[in-house]
């Protein structure tokens, strides 16, 4: 809302849960789901020109057909282009049929047929649920040995089956591109420090703790080369218009995808967005499916994003109460707070995530040095985020 508002743009916000009611309402009207039932009353009475979600969960909801039948353009594939991050399997079919990488990936329905699944084929798994979502029974879960992928299987939720997916290490990395006008348009490499503690210890968090992104218009890694151009004829088929990221994994000298998914995400969209010249014209165009000519900001090459997260996390069944959230001095870049709330001009953490540091700059360790002097600034018990952003991970392909 903040960088589409700083472009030039009037920002609204529909919320959909529940929590992080007040960091949307310091940068534009709200409204919130329990008041208004339905956006599309909103979006006709304020001319709404474009709908940017920030998940596909937007896809589920009872007002789903209004909106697309309003004739106000989504920045977001739909029907079956939608299905590319929402089936899991659906990644590797289309791998399969367009000679794409893609690790071993089998689904089970139940225990037993897990169970079967590793006595046949015993390697360590990568555990997801076979429908991406914010709501889905099991999130990710990275499995080093066939051992862990045995015992955690006991205690999975199968109500949607399980997708298990062959672990390859962890030389993982991620490019954007918007597809617009049957076209593929790179935006931006990137890195997400997914495990929830210094030196990538820990499990792998409902969301990262940090993250890197290169500008890429030309694909120097190789990913959108070797991963989303083969897709080309089925974006055109299925008329694919919005953002794509891919995430892939290094190995024996390839790219394997790992997943697809369709939105521009919380840890990276922001600072691709920062980086372009005129994001909302652009994002107005990807919604309507038009031709696109990228421009970029000049100096705007690398961005590092930086979690303080709060009390209990990244176990989220563990709850705190909510605890002061201090600032010392002014930022210098952008901090976006997540569940935090205001109460009598103070500011409370109310959740697990408080806040995201973000820094873009020329260079790479001016930037990650920027987003460090500055998380330093936050004071919250109980709180920490990774220091070793940077250090590991990068560039892409790198364990």
């Amino acid at each position: 809302m903040r960088i589409l508002r700083d472009a030039g743009a009037n920002v609204l916000c529909y919320l959909t849960r529940t929590y992080g009611h007040f960091p949307p309402s310091i940068e534009g009207l709200t409204f919130d789901f329990a008041k208004f039932p339905t956006p599309v009353p909103l979006i006709k009475k304020h001319k709404v020109d474009f709908v940017l979600p920030m998940s596909i969960d937007w896809a589920q909801k009872e007002w789903t057909k209004d909106l697309l039948n309003s004739g106000v353009p989504v920045v977001c594939p739909t029907g079956e282009a939608l299905k590319l991050e929402r089936e899991r399997d659906l990644a590797r079919v289309l791998c399969e049929r367009f000679k794409i990488p893609f690790p071993r990936a089998y689904f089970a329905s139940d225990l037993n047929a897990a169970r079967r699944i590793l006595k046949k084929d015993p390697r360590p798994y990568v555990i997801k649920n076979p429908l991406c979502g914010p709501t889905s029974p099991i999130h990710t879960i990275v499995c080093e040995d066939k051992e862990d992928t045995l015992n955690w299987l006991p205690r999975l939720d199968f109500g949607e089956g399980v997708f298990l997916q062959e672990y390859l290490g962890r030389a993982e990395a991620g490019h954007f591109a918007f597809v617009s006008g049957g076209e593929i348009h790179s935006l931006a490499t990137n890195q997400e420090y997914k495990r929830a503690f210094h030196g990538n210890q820990g499990v792998v968090a409902g969301a990262p703790l940090g993250g890197l992104v290169e500008c890429d218009p030309a694909d120097q890694y190789g990913l959108a080369r070797e991963l989303l151009h083969p897709l080309l004829p089925w974006f055109r088929e299925t008329k694919f218009h919005g953002p794509v990221q891919v995430t892939a994994m290094r190995s024996g000298k390839r790219w394997h995808v790992l997943e697809y998914n369709v939105r521009l995400g919380v840890t990276s969209g922001a600072m691709i967005l920062r980086m372009l010249e005129n994001a909302p014209a652009v994002l107005q165009q990807v919604a309507r499916n038009e031709k696109l000519k990228l421009e970029w900001r000049p100096n705007l090459k690398f961005g590092c994003s930086i979690t303080l997260a709060g009390f209990g996390y990244p176990y989220t069944q563990i709850n705190g109460p909510q605890l002061p959230l201090k600032v010392s001095g002014k930022f210098d870049c952008d901090v976006w707070w997540n569940e935090v709330k205001q109460i009598k001009g103070k500011l409370f953490a109310t959740g697990h995530r408080i806040a995201d540091v973000v820094a873009i700059d020329s260079k790479l360790d001016r930037a990650i040095e920027r987003a460090y002097r500055n998380m330093e600034k936050l004071t919250c018990l109980a709180s920490y985020y990774r220091e070793d952003i940077g250090q590991s991970l990068w560039p892409p392909g790198s364990n």
